[in-house]
């Protein structure tokens, strides 16, 4: 074996071969000073005061950094996805991870991006025609039976909806209608989800997703999307992204929550309240009741005295007899109005009962979950061999599909 041959065998850590590299890059002149142009995406600001992003246009991306002392000297506005900008600054490599990118000094903005354009001339649109105009917001219910849902079936989103609307109270039905929020196909799902729940009659309709770019959101912008929330006759909130996200349909909906989780406690109001009420209520009519008992028995003990130290005994017994029938009618009037509002109250328990879920599963009801634990709707959705489960009140049943036939 040759001297040379030895030689070319020698092997380098990860860590030699990162710091060759970044030395190459930093003795490159163009790469230690360029400005770059493109359109911003997956803009982040770090609590630091760091903000993390990538530049791109329709030929490639790269990442790109900013650090909180070049922020404060370097740029003058707040970065969002889809504006324009050229960017002063150099391109190195973290060793760590051997990713180059580019370090900003100084963001500039070179027009508003194709997006950011787009968004701002539909806004302007929408405006002209309308659609924001106040007088057409319909107020949400303050209590409601129904809450529909248009959003992707799985999800943070999703969850954190049920989860929350449960817990505010567990008698509201919740009807999911599993939508496409991203990618080709979202804006007819979306409008189709919004349409499907208008006809099941639900009370309020929360419309959204969780946070992204303003690539992934960009369904909820779109006009088809905004129309059908507008022509929605069912109150709507939009939910999309974070509360620094606004979408077009935040302007054209009843009510914009800044989170999913806001907007399920925005539509369903507590049941606990209610039955808090109630509570007080009852006590408020018994202290009042007690006070006016008190106070004919005050007069008739008023009476009495005056009928004693004058009258004569004919005056005194009719007194008392009157006395007697004015406390006997009164107390019977005080049990007659809390006997109405026992059963008022006895009423609005019911209708709350009446909502549960498993009061529909006790009357005979089953509820049906395909093998991915999602409602299954119609025979539609099932094929010959597929497996199911039918829950009743006591328990599941595992189940094989032998046949499907469509009434």
């Amino acid at each position: 074996m040759t001297g040379n041959e030895i030689k070319s065998k020698t092997v380098y850590s990860v860590g030699q071969v990162n710091a060759y590299i970044r030395n190459m890059f930093a003795q490159d002149i163009l790469l230690n000073n360029l400005t770059v142009k493109g359109e911003l995406s997956n803009v982040k600001y770090h609590t630091t005061g760091h903000i993390y992003f990538t530049l791109k246009d329709d030929k490639g991306a790269i990442s790109c950094i900013m650090f909180a002392g070049n922020a404060r000297s370097g740029l003058k506005f707040r970065m969002e996805d889809g504006q324009k900008v050229q960017i002063t600054g150099n391109v190195d490599i973290y060793e760590r991870d051997g990713k180059y990118q580019l370090y900003a000094k100084r963001v500039q903005l070179d027009g508003d991006g194709d997006l950011f354009l787009r968004f701002e001339q539909l806004k302007k649109e929408l405006s002209e025609m309308g659609m924001f105009d106040a007088m057409y917001k319909k107020p949400i219910p303050k209590i409601i039976r129904t809450l529909g849902v248009v959003t992707a079936p799985t999800g943070a989103a999703v969850q954190d909806i049920i989860n929350i609307a449960t817990r505010r109270n567990p008698y509201v039905q919740i009807i999911l209608y599993p939508a496409l929020v991203q990618g080709d196909g979202a804006v007819s799902s979306i409008v189709k989800g919004i349409r499907e729940l208008e006809k099941q009659n639900v009370d309020v309709m929360i419309v959204g997703r969780g946070g992204g770019s303003i690539e992934d959101l960009w369904a909820f912008y779109e006009k088809e999307v905004a129309q059908a929330v507008f022509d929605c006759s069912v109150p709507v909130i939009s939910a999309v992204g974070h509360e620094t996200d606004t979408t077009i349909i935040d302007f054209v909906s009843d009510m914009r929550a800044p989170t999913p989780s806001a907007a399920a406690e925005l539509a369903v109001y507590e049941a606990d309240v209610i039955f808090e009420r109630l509570e007080n209520y009852e006590n408020a009519l018994y202290h009042r009741m007690q006070e006016i008992i008190e106070k004919v028995r005050l007069k008739l003990a008023y009476y009495e005295k005056s009928v004693v130290s004058g009258a004569p005994m004919w005056k005194i017994r009719e007194k008392r007899t009157l006395m007697m029938s004015l406390e006997d009618r009164l107390i019977k009037a005080m049990k007659d109005l809390l006997k109405n509002n026992y059963h008022k109250r006895d009423m609005y328990l019911q209708k709350l009962k009446g909502l549960s879920p498993l009061e529909k599963l006790e009357k005979g009801f089953a509820y049906v979950q395909d093998s991915n634990n999602a409602t299954l709707r119609s025979v539609e959705q099932l094929k010959k061999g597929d497996s199911f489960k039918v829950y009743l009140t006591d328990g599941y049943v595992d189940s094989l599909v032998v046949n499907t036939t469509k009434k």
